[in-house]
């Protein structure tokens, strides 16, 4: 975990055969928050991308490097003192050729927060 206490799995589910579903509960006294907001905390995306790689190298059993990221769509602010809970529907595929492809989308509550789709490279 890069940023050390940011964030729990609270539960991981395989859904399907690359399916799997996360929640996660933020720390909403982290650090970053101080900074980002101060009074206003809002979920850095970049935090968002590491969670969503980090979870995915648990899946994978793999160290991972970005290749790219597509169809990056943040659909609302997640303030982790009003939602610090998180769900992420994580779909995986692995190439032939080592890569690691993902969807992802992730809500609060019933609100769709995050969609990404994103390849990385084993390493």
């Amino acid at each position: 975990m890069v940023l050390k206490d940011f964030y729990k799995v609270l539960s991981e589910e395989k859904t399907g055969d690359a399916k799997y579903n996360f929640r996660i509960l933020v720390n909403a006294n982290h650090e970053v928050f101080k900074g980002h907001f101060p009074g206003n905390p809002i979920m850095p995306g970049v935090c968002m991308i590491q969670i969503i790689k980090e979870l995915t190298e648990k899946i994978t059993e793999s160290s991972l490097m970005i290749q790219s990221l597509s169809n990056v769509k943040f659909m609302a602010l997640i303030n982790p003192e009003i939602n610090p809970e998180l769900l992420l529907e994580l779909d995986i595929v692995t190439t032939e050729d080592d890569l690691v492809k993902v969807k992802n989308t992730t809500y609060f509550n019933e609100t769709t927060a995050l969609k990404l789709s994103n390849v990385y490279k084993k390493i």
